[in-house]
């Protein structure tokens, strides 16, 4: 079952262009290759740490959205751990959180468009508009 997952991770902030470039290819392909889907990636640049991490204070922050299964998560981050330049990672599930958003913006679209419409249709009567309390 193909679930949605985010995943972060910080790699260290003296790392070249393209040795992110490089880790991030056999990310994808690691997510393609295990049937899996990616969505998008985003590079966020460099941030200032909370706290110092393996001695570092700042870390090139790296958001990849994709679709797979639990076995995915896993290799993924098997590949993550064991990667040099990586200083931390966490891996999100979030496809209930978009269902439960989406369900939030319909009951909100609903409930904008009932006042709205009844407002527009006696404005195009020629009545005043009924002021509620």
């Amino acid at each position: 079952m193909n679930r949605t997952y985010e995943l972060m991770f910080i790699v260290r902030p003296d790392m070249t262009e393209e040795d992110q470039d490089k880790l991030i290819s056999t990310l994808e392909t690691a997510v393609t290759s295990s049937g899996g889907q990616v969505k998008s990636m985003e590079k966020m640049g460099k941030r200032r740490l909370a706290y110092a991490v393996r001695r570092f204070h700042d870390g090139m922050y790296m958001l990849l959205t994709f679709e797979g299964s639990g076995g995915l998560v896993h290799e993924l981050e098997r590949r993550l751990r064991v990667s040099e330049p990586v200083i931390k990672f966490l891996s999100v599930r979030i496809d209930e959180e978009q269902k439960r958003l989406a369900k939030v913006k319909a009951i909100r679209d609903s409930k904008r468009k009932a006042p709205v419409t009844a407002t527009v249709t006696q404005e195009a009567a020629g009545e005043a508009p009924a002021v509620t309390a």
